[in-house]
């Protein structure tokens, strides 16, 4: 037991942490769903498998609808794309259907050195197939699908012009889409409200039924994504898949919807895609009840993925005007603006496990921030903190390394006198623990109370966009990516090393030399993450080796404090 030693514990479950979430984000279970998706009957009216179905709804101003047209094959309309700009987005939308085929988020860079007039590019239909799509839905009327009474994501619209820009003075903007049934006996217009500052977009829909009989239909809206690519990095792995809110925070991978897609009632809520720092959300009403869906579609080229919500339906009396509304947020997972947007919509931020800690961490991160205005520095001082709570813990640990270490000499004597007989050594070793008051455990202990700790801040550093291209000091401009430099590990490495030097000799020569790689191995390991948490580590381990250098002193130069109250 003596040649246990903390940092071994510290950085074996690290590692291993790491390698059972990649595991278990690849190769786990699929959670299974609480109603398997219904398998729509084969119908010549069925509507397009990408559009929500509705059940069949009839009444009495309904039923004068019989003669309502059949729905047909679709043809490929005449199609224009219109670009909205923004202080946030520029946005590109397509006329079939208002789908929002590209959204750029001009304020996040999608690399500070190569492209920094670039912006992160979220929906992009030509090279991952992600887009947000809505549209209208029109209830059945004696088994028959009313598809041109409400215009789909394959219907066309029109639009007086090709660009939208917000004006210096302008507050909002907005870009009115309109559809008319054949007939002309339904317009709808559907409005895109854009607001200076934000990346919440607000959709409204105004149908007027000028027609002798009542339109019955919903809304649904949607996001569509298509393959994953393969993870850019094994060891910090984001997870990339649906997410969805229904009281509860659940999130599923794409390829879990291929085999058990989803169906559910839900009030409120919310559903979204998520990624590496940024998501997209469809937003309801609070007191709003929808048909929450998430399956697999046939793509160009494979499987493609949607969630999405389905309104009830609504009745709008010939003659008259009635709308929907809904939200929907295309941007960077900023927690406290998601907070307020809609209950549990800030969970996109995806600490795992140790949420429970990672919150208060952030939150605590966030108000140094706000005082010091770095975010580098923000981490040192948060480092300081959390080595302050742990102060007495870590001196129980450091006091009992440094007697095995003062006593290293007798428990080398007491392995050769003993190297025969192994009870005896252990008996031996046991006196001489008692004697010398030490415990075997004592300097492990403290150590793995603090691991989940560590881990929880392991995640806020990943997770947060708020330190996503953050400049800290010198030639770290970025702390969400590596030191280009490779400085930061380096040092890192020689803390490791004089750490090892501080801590009590192992007696098994084998022992001796895994401890003494193991500052060059995590010097490798550490080189490609992120320069944040390479320097929470570092400042760490210097704030560590000084506590530990002191306890040590002290205990060698015959200052025990545990001693002297005896």
């Amino acid at each position: 037991m003596d040649n246990l030693r903390p940092l071994l514990w510290l950085t074996l479950a690290f590692v291993l942490f790491l390698m059972w979430q990649a595991w278990n984000q690849d190769y786990g279970t699929a959670s299974q769903p609480d109603t398997a998706a219904e398998q729509a009957e084969d119908d010549p009216d069925a509507r397009p498998e990408d559009v929500p179905d509705a059940p069949q709804f009839e009444s009495e101003a309904d039923s004068q609808a019989e003669d309502a047209p059949q729905v047909h094959t679709l043809q490929e309309p005449d199609r224009r794309q219109i670009t909205v700009r923004t202080d946030t987005h520029e946005i590109l939308i397509d006329t079939r259907g208002g789908t929002l085929l590209r959204a750029d988020l001009l304020q996040y860079p999608r690399d500070l050195q190569d492209d920094p007039l670039v912006p992160v590019r979220l929906f992009d239909h030509r090279v991952r197939g992600y887009v947000a799509q809505s549209g209208l839905t029109h209830d059945r009327v004696d088994d028959r699908s009313m598809e041109r009474r409400a215009p789909s994501h394959h219907a066309n619209f029109e639009v007086d012009q090709d660009r939208f820009e917000l004006g210096e003075s302008d507050d909002q903007i907005e870009v009115p889409l309109r559809w008319t049934s054949e007939d002309g006996e339904i317009e709808v217009i559907k409005t895109y409200t854009f607001t200076r500052g934000s990346h919440l977009i607000d959709v409204h829909y105004e149908i007027h039924n000028r027609s002798d009989s009542t339109w019955s239909g919903r809304q649904y809206r949607q996001l569509r994504h298509g393959p994953t690519p393969d993870r850019e990095s094994w060891w910090l792995y984001t997870f990339t898949g649906a997410a969805y809110f229904d009281g509860s925070y659940e999130r599923e991978r794409f390829e879990s919807l291929r085999d058990d897609p989803i169906q559910a009632r839900i009030q409120g809520g919310w559903v979204a895609m998520i990624q590496h720092y940024f998501v997209s959300a469809w937003i309801p009403g609070e007191d709003e009840v929808n048909a929450l869906y998430a399956r697999a579609v046939p793509g160009e080229v494979g499987d493609e993925y949607l969630i999405g919500l389905h309104s009830e339906s609504r009745q709008i009396a010939a003659g008259e005007t009635g709308e929907f509304r809904t939200r929907l947020w295309v941007g960077p997972k900023l927690q406290d603006e998601l907070s307020e947007i809609a209950q549990g919509l800030e969970l996109t931020v995806d600490y795992g496990m140790f949420t429970f800690l990672s919150k208060p961490l952030f939150w605590l991160l966030d108000k140094i921030h706000m005082v010091v205005g770095n975010w580098g520095w923000s981490i040192v001082l948060l480092t300081i903190l959390i080595k302050l709570a742990f102060f007495k813990l870590s001196a129980t640990s450091y006091r009992s390394m440094a007697r095995m270490r003062k006593v290293a000499p007798k428990l080398q004597a007491l392995k050769e006198r003993y190297k025969d007989d192994k009870q005896r050594m252990n008996q031996a070793l046991m006196d001489l623990y008692k004697k010398e008051k030490i415990n075997p455990l004592g300097g492990c202990l403290p150590i793995l109370v603090q691991i989940p700790v560590f881990i929880a801040l392991y995640w806020v550093l990943l997770e947060s966009v708020e330190l996503r291209q953050a400049p800290w000091w010198l030639w770290i401009q970025d702390l969400s990516s590596r030191d280009p430099y490779f400085i930061l590990p380096i040092l890192m490495g020689v803390s490791m090393f004089v750490q090892y030097k501080l801590n009590p000799p192992p007696m098994d020569p084998v022992q001796q030399k895994i401890f003494m790689a193991l500052p060059f191995v995590f010097t490798i390991f550490f080189a490609f993450f992120p320069a944040g948490l390479v320097l929470y580590w570092f400042t760490n381990n210097l704030f560590s080796i000084a506590q530990q250098w002191y306890i040590t002193r002290k205990i060698e130069g015959g200052e025990d404090p545990d001693k002297k109250k005896e």
